[in-house]
């Protein structure tokens, strides 16, 4: 063989094996960028399921502690479990807004306390009443502990707006 013809052979393969490492690297990067798009497409997409409540709590005596709030379905609600989502808002005035993202479609109730000891728990006298002030969704009168029913509101394929008055 001539000196000529081993150096093109050379070159040659070194070319053919520069053009697959380059395939294979773009391969990979498209492979990447499709990962990551997906990704952020797919969280984007879970991210803007279901519907803004917008709870407005407003009677509060005095701004001590904090509102802590929770939303619930019939399968959380006055069960010891938290809620499907909580929250817990500062107070700067006798009324604070709670804003709960992505809620579906369906019955919920919406339980608020004014924490003022800020121990992150409502608190009860001996004989079991409420110590702090408290509401839940619709507002109602209570005599006894609360159901579902009597404060359950239906969130359809809409945003909600919802006052709790303490």
């Amino acid at each position: 063989m001539h000196l000529y013809t081993v150096i093109n052979k050379k070159h040659t393969m070194n070319t053919l094996t520069k053009i697959n490492i380059l395939k294979s690297v773009s391969k990979s990067v498209l492979v990447v960028a499709l990962f990551i798009a997906s990704s952020i497409s797919s969280q984007a997409q879970n991210e803007n399921k279901g519907n803004t409540v917008t709870v407005t709590v407003n009677n509060i005596r005095n701004t001590n502690g904090k509102i802590l709030s929770s939303l619930h379905d019939k399968s959380t609600f006055m069960t010891g479990k938290e809620g499907l989502q909580t929250a817990e808002t500062i107070i700067e005035g006798n009324t604070v807004t709670i804003t709960y993202k992505n809620v579906l479609p369906g019955e919920y109730a919406i339980m608020a306390v004014h924490d003022e000891n800020n121990n992150k728990k409502m608190d009860f006298e001996l004989n079991g009443m409420p110590k702090e002030h408290y509401g839940m969704s619709n507002n109602p009168i209570l005599y006894g502990p609360p159901t579902f029913d009597l404060v359950k509101v239906e969130i359809k394929n809409e945003d909600s707006n919802i006052t709790i008055r303490l």
